[in-house]
């Protein structure tokens, strides 16, 4: 995912929670911008990352049997987390860190090593549904054995929380972008949307559409994947299985009013598949676009205008 800099925007780039995270906001406050969204992403990173057994998250899970006191930071994404897993009946799966590190992912992608030994497939996922957070206290319970990878949404609410602060740092219009999670502020300067190039990889070529309002998320099994005892894996789980997901979707992009719920939603839909993905998405009252393993496309009604897109760059 790319986004197209207007004239009198300045563009900030730096690497954190794992991938290149894109700051677009008016010239004149471009500096603190970047500093204020660098710092905040940093916050974010130490305390929810899984890969550093010092952060918050880690020791949380080190320590599933007991009641921990956590920081308001990790109960706020906790709690939104596990409302997710409610309100998708458990397709969308906060606990399933035991089932990625089965399929290899045990460390940072960079540095996966397809020849270390694996445990065995623990199952399917599930356990959230024993996970106990008490807001007055601020306290978590989770059973032995239960441990959470917060990842992808921690990832979509550190943008919503960034585009939210380049607002109140008097940007009248701005984009947050990480790693496929994209947050816009107002329209360009001119007027008109945000110009956004969709790279589906593979042999699936581009798109460019246009984002007036709003998030757009997309996940993808095309790109975070590796060889594990001679088989494919990707980072997706399917938490119904416990193992990567084999749904005909390989890349699901949804527009929604924030990015946590886009990043939700587009796993969503890619576990589900192209018919009930459409159907979830359609309930739910937002617009996707799927891209199958066939190279074809199906997507909603309204979803944003989109056209091949001619000269125009792309994030890898």
């Amino acid at each position: 995912m790319d986004l197209h800099t207007p004239h009198g925007i300045s563009r900030y780039e730096f690497q954190s929670m794992g991938t290149t995270v894109r700051v677009l906001a008016p010239e004149e406050i471009g500096e603190q911008a970047f500093h204020e969204v660098s710092q905040l992403f940093s916050r974010w990173h130490q305390a929810l990352t899984r890969f550093d057994p010092r952060s918050e998250l880690s020791r949380l899970n080190s320590s599933a049997g007991l009641t921990v006191l956590v920081s308001p930071l990790l109960f706020e994404v906790l709690a939104r987390a596990l409302a997710a897993a409610r309100a998708t009946e458990g397709v969308f799966d906060p606990c399933l860190l035991p089932q990625l590190l089965a399929a290899g992912y045990d460390r940072t992608f960079t540095e996966l090593d397809p020849l270390s030994p694996s445990p065995p497939p623990p199952g399917p996922g599930g356990r959230w549904r024993q996970v106990r957070l008490d807001e007055p206290s601020r306290t978590v319970q989770m059973p032995p054995g239960t441990a959470f990878d917060l990842g992808g949404i921690a990832k979509g609410m550190a943008v919503d929380a960034a585009l939210k602060r380049l607002g109140e740092i008097g940007g009248r219009f701005g984009a947050v972008e990480a790693g496929g999670d994209l947050a816009v502020l107002g329209t360009i300067p001119g007027g008109g949307g945000w110009t956004v190039a969709l790279e589906d990889a593979g042999d699936f070529g581009a798109s460019v559409v246009e984002l007036h309002s709003g998030a757009l998320a997309t996940s993808t099994v095309l790109r975070r994947r590796w060889f594990k005892s001679g088989q494919i894996r990707h980072h997706l789980i399917d938490p119904r299985t416990g193992l990567p997901s084999q749904s005909e979707v390989v890349t699901a992009s949804v527009a929604a009013p924030s990015c946590a719920e886009a990043e939700v939603a587009a796993k969503l839909a890619l576990i589900l598949g192209p018919e009930r993905g459409l159907t979830e998405l359609t309930r739910l009252g937002l617009e996707g676009r799927l891209v199958l393993s066939a190279g074809t496309q199906v997507q909603t009604p309204l979803w944003p205008r989109s056209e091949p897109a001619q000269g125009q760059a792309h994030a890898t």
